[in-house]
């Protein structure tokens, strides 16, 4: 008998408590450190990136779970003492944003520095790939930022004071660009 797929599930209502059990309202202490929420090590600079999810009709998605790979400044993906390329965050209960303290990314290979975000949300069936970049970098040498053509725009974050803040439209007219991985 052939083994066959599994359906798939929205991440539910639960993503929380399995991903990002401090937000649901459960004890650190009992749950251990959660995962993912520190990138940078204490007392070197950062930046803040935040990333805010709306729906259809512009309005927060509030339990959704982001997670962001990336290159350090040098470009590299190998992880070190002083800079983990991964994070995780839920988006706030309230506003929707989920606030990740982080370094920019340097560019690697012709790829132009860009962080890779995948979320998952109730009401999302497989999770969501795209990616985020700055814009005061040259991104039309990106063949992936390419991909994107006339539509590129909802991938190019906005410079903050203290760093980048980026929407992303999970349906509409301004819908970002999610890529099929």
């Amino acid at each position: 008998m052939p083994l066959r797929e599994s359906p798939s599930q929205t991440a539910g209502p639960y993503v929380h408590i399995g991903c990002t059990p401090q937000i649901a309202g459960l004890d650190q202490r009992e749950m251990g450190s959660q995962l993912g929420t520190t990138m940078v090590s204490e007392g070197r600079d950062s930046l803040t990136l935040c990333i805010k999810l709306l729906d259809g009709d512009d309005a927060p998605v509030k339990d959704a779970l982001i997670e962001i790979w990336q290159a350090d400044p040098s470009g590299n993906y190998t992880p070190s003492d002083t800079f983990r390329n991964w994070g995780r965050q839920a988006s706030d209960l309230s506003t929707g944003i989920a606030r990740f303290e982080t370094l920019k990314p340097g560019r690697n290979g012709d790829q132009a520095p860009h962080i890779l975000v995948w979320l998952v949300a109730r009401g999302i069936n497989l999770g969501l790939t795209t990616r985020i970049y700055f814009p005061d970098e040259d991104n039309t040498s990106d063949p992936v930022f390419a991909l994107a053509g006339a539509r590129a725009d909802t991938l190019i974050a906005t410079q903050t004071v203290d760093g980048f803040e980026h929407i992303i439209r999970l349906q509409g007219g301004n819908e970002t660009v999610f890529f099929d991985v």
